[in-house]
């Protein structure tokens, strides 16, 4: 039988009406009042509060969505992925001690659920269409991002990088975790976390001047 918080997060968690603030636009104010906000709503939810699960879910369901997606083998199993997420949350709700924030609780989850999906992956090879991928790619795509708007999909960029950097640059970068709380959720010292964040940064900015070197010969042609 399906608990409510289950059945809560499952009809929440599809098409959620969340912070539509741009990650790399939240000032530091305001990361800490989100953090602040989604901890007091996990720890009422877990005391049984409905309202505070829907709060939770709508409030981080974004941020997990787009972490999934870049960490994900298979972007256009996002959605499922990030349901996941909140499944497996609020199943082990009666854990969560506000230790670190409700977001990096959740993250942390999350990347487990990425995890066991390239497991099940590997063990259930299947072929996916190029030409769906690089739309759901597109599609994923944070907009405003300086230096992303030339038609170059981010996603793609961060494919071509190590896990490891990926991982860093996307907490840090694209969701706004301070380093010491990227590095606890990766189990890492945090000068492992700057190192893997300056390098993906350089390798992406090498990408660009790359692309942008490609684009007279493609025009041209």
């Amino acid at each position: 039988m399906t608990s409510p918080a289950l059945s809560a997060a499952s009809s929440a968690a599809s098409p959620v009406a969340s912070d539509t603030t741009p990650h790399t636009a939240r000032t530091r104010d305001e990361r800490t009042a989100l953090d602040e906000s989604t901890t007091t709503w996990a720890l009422a939810a877990r005391a049984g509060d409905p309202e505070a699960v829907e709060n939770l879910v709508r409030a981080l369901h974004r941020d997990v969505r787009h972490f999934v997606t870049y960490l994900s083998a298979d972007p256009q199993a996002a959605d499922d992925l990030a349901q996941d997420t909140f499944l497996r949350a609020l199943g082990s709700l009666h854990r969560f001690e506000g230790r670190s924030s409700a977001r990096t609780w959740l993250l942390s989850i999350a990347r487990r659920a990425v995890i066991d999906s390239y497991r099940h992956a590997s063990a259930r090879p299947r072929l996916l269409d190029t030409d769906d991928w690089q739309a759901a790619a597109e599609g994923a795509q944070e907009r405003g991002l300086p230096g992303f708007d030339d038609g170059i999909a981010l996603t793609e960029l961060l494919d071509a990088l190590p896990a490891e950097r990926r991982e860093a640059f996307v907490l840090t970068q694209l969701l706004g975790l301070p380093y010491a709380e990227a590095a606890e959720l990766s189990d890492c010292p945090v000068g492992t976390v700057r190192s893997r964040v300056a390098r993906a940064r350089s390798a992406l900015i090498r990408s660009l001047h790359d692309a942008d070197r490609a684009e007279p010969l493609s025009a041209a042609a």
